[in-house]
């Protein structure tokens, strides 16, 4: 038994084959942007990659761009810390100036005014900003951080110890030169200092913190701990006679700020073995940080973050270290400002021409602010060429996904454009043909 074809049969056959021929040529179109992928049917398995890698350039694109943020942070941190570390050098040269026993009055009226001036610099650049933020304030980056007062105040006098005095008196655990090793400074009522050790809570002579420690290691003992454990007879009279007492459970943040100002100007002195001694103070101008110790990271690579190498900011504890006021034994918070502080009372030191204060405790604190600085100058630093390298690295990381996504993806020109050339002539001459053969109308069919 024959089949009969008819018309309309013969028609949607034409019209199905002429729309798949539609299709593969628009297909062809389609990849004349590159791409080879507009859909996960085009072909599963690389489509899949390729959204794989797309997620891979965004997550590297976007470490690119913290890079490039975090790196104009830190050079205008680190530009700003060299001009702050040159200052802190200008002022340790003037401190050493004004120990020289050769100095006038007028000549430490002159020291002076030059120091005040370098230290309102010195504020005025430690509020740098990038934009409308400030480098130096941690994470309240939208606030001014240093502010210097316009009245002083009487703030506590410490006794800052030398390299030798640091050794036989605190031991050689800690950096001396990022950190400053002091005592408080107290008086009895006949006027004789006397020095506070404010982590054993014992109390020196100031003649014994001064030379007389000397004669202790002249007998082996080497800190203060040996020489309390040690049996020799000549070093115990001697430690003896330069230690006064000891004081019951002290802290200083019971008595002062984290600035050095005493808390309570009624509360000022201490008693110690029936014996009443009064702090010592100095009246100077005082600095405060309106900023917080938090740093702000921005995530370079992937994996957990490390707040030692992702932290692209210094905040004040950074750059001016803590000091007998604000140190982890004070009891008080992180000031932000000791080292400001400290070489405030340095500039008031030398306006009171103090010439021993000066040729000791003066040149040690010019001598440590000057050295945190550049630790924290060398950090910032040490940072950025960090990111520096890791940028380099993302870099080739970029181009080697885009060879991957064009592996995947991309389409091969040449061929794309003969078989669409090819695709072209076969669908204009199916409709070429069809205008021929298919019927025009009911009538023409008849």
């Amino acid at each position: 038994m024959g089949v009969r074809i008819g018309s309309m049969h013969f028609m949607y056959n034409y019209q199905q084959s002429l729309n798949n021929a539609y299709q593969q040529q628009g297909k062809l179109f389609e990849q004349a942007d590159g791409s080879s992928l507009h859909r996960a049917s085009d072909n599963p398995m690389n489509y899949s990659k390729l959204l794989r890698y797309n997620v891979s350039e965004n997550e590297n694109n976007q470490y690119m761009e913290n890079i490039k943020t975090a790196s104009s942070w830190m050079k205008h941190s680190d530009d700003v810390m060299i001009h702050m570390t040159e200052m802190m050098q200008t002022l340790k040269e003037k401190s050493v100036h004004a120990a020289n026993s050769d100095n006038a009055e007028d000549d430490y009226a002159a020291i002076h005014k030059e120091m005040f001036a370098h230290l309102q610099e010195l504020v005025s650049v430690a509020n740098s900003q990038v934009g409308d933020r400030y480098l130096f304030a941690g994470q309240k980056d939208l606030t001014k951080p240093f502010e210097m007062s316009l009245r002083e105040y009487d703030r506590g006098l410490a006794k800052n110890l030398d390299v030798s005095q640091s050794a036989f008196f605190k031991g050689t655990d800690s950096d001396y030169n990022t950190e400053l090793f002091q005592m408080l400074t107290v008086t009895n009522d006949s006027g004789d200092t006397f020095y506070l050790d404010t982590e054993n809570f014992n109390l020196y002579k100031k003649e014994f913190i001064d030379e007389g420690y000397k004669e202790i290691i002249a007998h082996g003992c080497m800190t203060v701990e040996e020489a309390t454990a040690s049996t020799n007879s000549e070093v115990e009279t001697l430690l003896r006679r330069g230690k006064v007492g000891t004081a019951d459970q002290f802290q200083v943040a019971d008595y002062f700020t984290n600035q050095g100002l005493l808390k309570d100007s009624t509360n000022n002195s201490i008693t110690i073995n029936g014996t009443e001694y009064t702090f010592t103070t100095v009246k100077q101008n005082i600095v405060t940080y309106n900023g917080d110790e938090n740093l702000i990271s921005m995530v370079k690579l992937n994996g957990a973050t490390d707040p030692n190498s992702d932290t692209v900011n210094s905040t004040g504890g950074g750059m001016f270290g803590r000091d007998i006021f604000d140190n982890a034994n004070s009891g008080n918070e992180a000031s932000g400002t000791a080292m400001l502080n400290e070489l405030f009372c340095l500039c008031a030191k030398c306006n009171d021409c103090d010439l021993h204060w000066m040729s000791s405790d003066g040149v040690t604190i010019a001598d440590v602010a000057h050295s945190t600085m550049l630790v924290q100058e060398t950090k910032v630093g040490a940072r950025q060429q960090l990111y520096n390298q890791v940028n380099t690295m993302l870099e080739n990381q970029a181009d080697n996904i885009t060879e991957e996504i064009t592996n995947v993806s991309g389409a091969d020109i040449a061929a794309l454009a003969t078989k669409l050339m090819q695709q072209t002539a076969l669908y204009n001459l199916s409709l070429s043909l069809g205008g021929r053969i298919l019927p025009q109308s009911l009538a023409d069919y008849l």
